[in-house]
């Protein structure tokens, strides 16, 4: 229990710092930048949110497939943990 806090605390404090910065969840690679570029000097304004969007969703879902995985991981080893504990007490 007390390693899944730390983890816990460590992924929060990763969480807020990239929150801290609203400009580095709006990074692109210099290709996608340009285009974006381009198209909103033409007042085209629906591929960079769209582009913006793609990116946090790439971002998120390999962190949150991770968790969910982590998740039933420690929940399986607690309920095993207890399985050992209680046919040693017989």
């Amino acid at each position: 229990m007390r390693k899944f806090k730390y983890f816990f605390l460590m992924f929060m404090g990763i969480f807020a710092l990239v929150l801290g910065n609203p400009q580095a969840l709006l990074a692109q690679c210099a290709m996608c930048q340009a285009t974006v570029a381009n198209n909103v000097s033409n007042g085209d304004f629906g591929i960079a949110t769209g582009l913006n969007f793609g990116i946090l969703y790439l971002f998120a879902m390999p962190y949150l497939a991770f968790g969910v995985v982590a998740f039933f991981w420690y929940k399986r080893s607690r309920a095993n943990a207890k399985k050992v504990r209680f046919k040693g007490a017989y």
